[in-house]
């Protein structure tokens, strides 16, 4: 036991060696900054700022890591100084993965014709954590993105390699908790009261959902919120079938609701086969109680 710390310290003096090392090397976008793209991400969100249109378009900051991507295939700019790290993890029996975060610089915005290069590097590798998922260690990679050789954005990306909890298991009927942060907090306060909040900028009144830190349409931080007034339809759904799930009982219906604010949320519909959800559908919001502790908002369907 007296040997344990000294273990400890060595394991993490082998993975503090490998910050600094490159986790990607000349990286090149697949495709340059493309119109197509911008629309595609601007409908998914929602989006309506002409500054993502007409010929001075730019494309929204907030897809700077959508021109790094590769798909459902291996960058073959990966290091092998990150994969090791990864399998040094591994064999730890820290083989449990899952991202929690990521933050990111904006330098310079990026138009339609931009060529997207870019180089990361393994910036940090924490001590190790106790995490309710179960101990590990926290995985930090920046990467630099160019347009034309020049710098245009920074991108963090941090992931949890961890040993699972050996923990008695929770009762199959137990639904995943929500994610509570200080950006979303006041929306889960209101469900608590069996509201619905949306929040609503300040400066121009532009409603939003999901909540966020500003607005989209004029960058003010400052907003207050408007209650829902349940009313909806759904604007498209899903019929669940697989993977299976303790908590769940497939098949059941996952709704796109437009809700008559003109903001969308997704949700359970509810109240009516899964086979019966249509498009156009009206919708009525309900809050169910799923256990003592967790409370949702769904959607009743209305049918004639």
């Amino acid at each position: 036991m007296s040997g344990e710390p000294e273990v400890h310290e060595e394991f993490e003096a082998r993975l503090k060696a490998y910050e600094g090392l490159p986790a990607a090397a000349t990286g090149v976008g697949r495709d340059p900054v493309n119109e197509p793209m911008i629309r595609h991400w601007c409908e998914a969100m929602g989006d309506t700022s002409p500054a993502y249109t007409g010929p001075d378009a730019i494309a929204p900051p907030t897809m700077l890591q959508a021109w790094t991507m590769a798909g459902l295939t291996r960058r073959p700019e990966r290091t092998a100084a990150y994969d090791e790290l990864l399998a040094l993890l591994d064999a730890s029996g820290h083989d449990a993965v899952v991202a929690t975060d990521c933050a990111q610089e904006y330098l310079r915005p990026l138009r339609p014709g931009d060529a997207i290069t870019f180089d990361s590097v393994i910036e940090s590798v924490s001590g190790r954590k106790t995490t309710k998922l179960g101990a590990g260690y926290f995985v930090t990679t920046r990467t630099d993105v160019r347009a034309g050789g020049e710098l245009a954005g920074i991108h963090r990306f941090r992931i949890l390699k961890y040993a699972p909890a050996h923990r008695p298991s929770a009762p199959a009927e137990r639904r995943p908790r929500p994610v509570v942060n200080r950006d979303n907090a006041g929306f889960w306060e209101g469900v608590a009261r069996h509201e619905l909040l949306i929040q609503r900028c300040t400066a121009c009144d532009t409603l939003r959902f999901p909540w966020l830190p500003g607005c989209n349409t004029c960058g003010s931080p400052d907003w207050d919120t408007v209650a829902a007034s349940g009313e909806g339809t759904v604007y498209s759904y899903v019929v669940m079938h697989h993977p299976p799930f303790p908590a769940f009982e497939p098949p059941y219906a996952v709704g796109l609701i437009e809700l008559a604010e003109g903001v969308r949320i997704v949700s359970n519909v509810v109240g009516v086969p899964y086979d019966k959800v249509r498009i156009g559908m009206p919708v009525r919001l309900e809050f169910q109680r799923y256990d003592d502790e967790l409370v949702l908002p769904v959607f009743q369907g209305v049918t004639s």
